[in-house]
């Protein structure tokens, strides 16, 4: 596309990095900003889109951050938190689509420090901890802005309410968002990358991703660029992300191609139902849900970036760390199944998943009700095959149908079955 990094050649720091993030398979993404003051309002799945969802005036939005305190924020609990969830890396909102920025910004007062009682910048103490315990930072950062008088024309949100008036200079406001990305790219050191979003708000808008992704690739050329456009990766973008849906899947009616490209892949989810706070949304999913999940997505070699969205004072809803928990106690025994692997010989279906690495197969058996299971994409000449708890031998042989695999009821596992092949 003409908009995009034509002829972009990644830096060799660029593919280093690209492997790592292959490699690291689990990530914490984070929904925080001023709107977790309202707790999605008590509606359902609303949170961090409360701004539009309720149409509310900017000069009423305004008021928001002199509520914004998190006094109990503790990057040190919370990147440990990471640690021991098996996690390797950190996705945060610097700023969403309400334009308020979490960082100390100085292309504009709309941030943390300037408009708030905490008066601290949230970024710059995650990064500190997070570079004290080994784990990498990304920064999201959205391209639409329901507050800033020069997203104009508008897109198909924050239309009507807002009380911005019906001018503007497009221009300036690409300006303002290169301004703000360069500050993230400056002022805190090596990060992993930019998460874009919104873009799908008016996606034939002159966004100047050349000079957008030009910009980042120079300050930084080690960071990734990933967009959560719903489309095809473009020129320039360094990682290819899905929402809330495996990777060619499309249930929630987010991602517009079926395209896998041949970039490191990510998926996106959310705990409950809702990607910042909110009090009301209960619908928590279950570990064996997310587990699971995690396993088929990395058996497309995707990554899987889970989402918490903290509470107004700065803890994390003690529900999804015990969830985390659960997770990371999973990984502790079954890690190297996951980390460090790409996706396996058999595409993820019903019955579960396969991951590699080098000659040995992963075979993640999540819901099977037979005793056997008939493998037909299997060509390699297997030398064993092993349960991966215990070590036994499991029987199998080879006919023109395919690989028959007998796994006995009683060596079953509640989540997932694995078996080790080397071929």
């Amino acid at each position: 596309m003409s908009f995009a990094q034509e002829k972009y050649q990644p830096s060799v720091e660029n593919l280093a990095n690209r492997e790592w993030f292959q490699d690291a398979k689990f990530g914490l993404f984070v929904h925080w900003g001023v709107y977790s003051v309202m707790a999605g309002g008590g509606d359902y799945g609303i949170a961090e889109w409360i701004m539009n969802q309720k149409q509310i005036p900017i000069r009423q939005y305004e008021k928001l951050p002199s509520f914004f305190n998190p006094t109990k924020f503790d990057p040190e609990e919370w990147v440990s938190m990471v640690k021991k969830a098996g996690m390797k890396y950190i996705t945060i909102t610097s700023k969403h689509h309400d334009g308020f920025a979490m960082y100390d910004s100085k292309v504009s007062d709309y941030d943390v420090v300037d408009r708030t009682p905490y008066g601290k910048d949230i970024l710059k103490q995650l990064k500190e901890e997070c570079d004290k315990q080994g784990i990498k930072l990304f920064f999201y950062y959205s391209q639409l802005d329901w507050h800033h008088s020069d997203y104009y024309p508008r897109g198909n949100t924050g239309k009507g309410y807002t009380g911005r008036p019906e001018s503007g200079d497009w221009n300036a406001y690409i300006d303002y968002m290169n301004a703000q990305l360069s500050e993230l790219l400056t002022n805190y050191g090596e990060v992993g990358g930019i998460w874009f979003d919104g873009m799908w708000d008016q996606w034939d808008a002159n966004w100047r991703l050349d000079e957008t992704y030009a910009l980042i690739h120079k300050l930084q050329p080690g960071a990734l660029i990933g967009s959560n456009h719903h489309k095809s990766p473009i020129p320039g973008e360094d990682f290819q992300m899905f929402e809330r849906d495996l990777p060619g899947e499309n249930t929630m009616g987010f991602n517009q191609t079926g395209t896998i490209s041949e970039l490191p892949l990510e998926m996106c989810e959310t705990m409950n139902g809702s990607w910042g706070f909110n009090l009301k949304d209960q619908g928590y999913k279950s570990s064996k849900q997310l587990i699971q999940t995690m396993v088929k997505a990395a058996g497309y070699g995707a990554n899987f970036l889970l989402n918490t969205g903290p509470m107004p004072n700065g803890q994390i809803q003690p529900e999804n760390i015990d969830t985390l928990m659960i997770m990371g106690n999973w990984l502790e025994k079954y890690g190297e199944t996951i980390y460090g692997t790409r996706k396996g010989p058999i595409k993820p279906t019903n019955w579960g998943a396969t991951t590699q690495k080098g000659n040995t197969i992963y075979l993640h058996i999540l819901e099977l009700s037979e005793e056997n299971l008939l493998i037909h994409n299997l060509n390699s000449k297997i030398k064993s095959i092993k349960l991966f708890d215990d070590g036994a031998k499991v029987n199998f042989k080879t006919t023109e149908f395919g690989t028959l695999i007998e796994i006995p009821f009683n060596k079953r596992q509640l989540v997932d079955t694995i078996l080790k092949i080397e071929i």
